[in-house]
């Protein structure tokens, strides 16, 4: 497979975070080092990554960007924690390794997602970050990400998929489900770098075509994935969608279909940011390269 076409913005992003959290005290180590743990523990950082691409496209700059970029990565390792617990998808591993509460147990891994969502937004309100993109700016980001992360996004797509194990699920439904679990934190993570960078109201509306597109091509993707890809090359265990008598787009349209339609997704995504030029050209790149990630 190709390599990750935002890598050098997720080293920069990586370096970033291992910044980002407070030095422990003594009695905060534990807490802490399960925070580091999973939030350090690699991927490609791609949420980060894309609201740095719309901040720069924006006419902003990648030092405005960064505490809001760490913030989202924050936010999304809190819910992968969430999401191992043995009340959720009880994940043994994730990313190639144990899972959060395999070594700190349920109670500290609980915590520890707890910890990072708070500190998500300590970051990007510090003095430092809202001097950097200016105070309207920051608020507006913050804001996004608030709604994209709660009880009308991320929160409400995971209740949702806990309801509807072991039922079908219309088409309909599964698409919203899956823009709320999946979908809003990519789309804040466009709409964050507009906010972050200034953006022109035509950019936002781009940002959030293209992110919706993305989106929903990223989570048929994941579904491919958990039914034909190798844990090898995914990191986690495979199957769990079957398993678990979850509805998915390959139990809905079968895998070939669920390819066509991750396909002309990215297409939809690609075309939105052609007007951009050659300034949209990372953007471009990584949608293709999201779509052949079972390949």
């Amino acid at each position: 497979m190709s390599k990750f076409p935002l890598a050098a913005d997720a080293a920069l992003i990586e370096e970033a975070l291992g910044r980002c959290l407070h030095e422990p005290g003594a009695r905060q180590a534990e807490l802490y080092r399960a925070m580091r743990y999973s939030l350090l523990d690699g991927g490609k950082r791609l949420r980060p990554a894309l609201l740095l691409e719309f901040c720069r496209l924006s006419g902003g700059t990648a030092e405005q960007a960064l505490p809001f970029a760490c913030a989202i990565e924050m936010v999304h390792t809190y819910s992968l924690i969430h999401d191992d617990l043995p009340c959720m998808d009880d994940a043994a591993t994730r990313r190639g390794r144990a899972s959060n509460h395999k070594v700190f147990g349920e109670a500290m891994a609980l915590l520890a997602g707890d910890g990072l969502l708070t500190e998500a937004f300590r970051v990007m309100l510090s003095p430092e970050a809202v001097q950097a993109a200016g105070t309207a700016r920051a608020a507006e980001a913050a804001l996004l990400l608030a709604e994209a992360c709660g009880p009308a996004g991320m929160v409400a797509g995971q209740a949702v998929d806990i309801r509807a194990e072991g039922r079908p699920l219309p088409l309909s439904e599964l698409e919203q489900m899956d823009a709320w679990k999946t979908g809003a934190l990519i789309q804040a993570a466009a709409a964050m770098g507009c906010a972050v960078g200034g953006a022109s109201p035509e950019l936002r509306e781009t940002a959030k075509e293209y992110a919706a597109a993305l989106g929903l091509a990223f989570q048929i993707e994941d579904d491919l994935l958990d039914a034909i890809g190798t844990e090898e090359a995914v990191g986690k265990p495979l199957h769990s969608d079957a398993e678990q008598e979850k509805c998915t787009y390959v139990t809905l349209l079968g895998q070939d279909k669920a390819r066509e339609e991750v396909l002309r997704l990215t297409e939809r995504a690609v075309r939105a940011l052609e007007p951009y030029g050659d300034a949209a050209r990372p953007l471009m790149e990584l949608a293709r390269y999201l779509a052949g990630r079972n390949t």
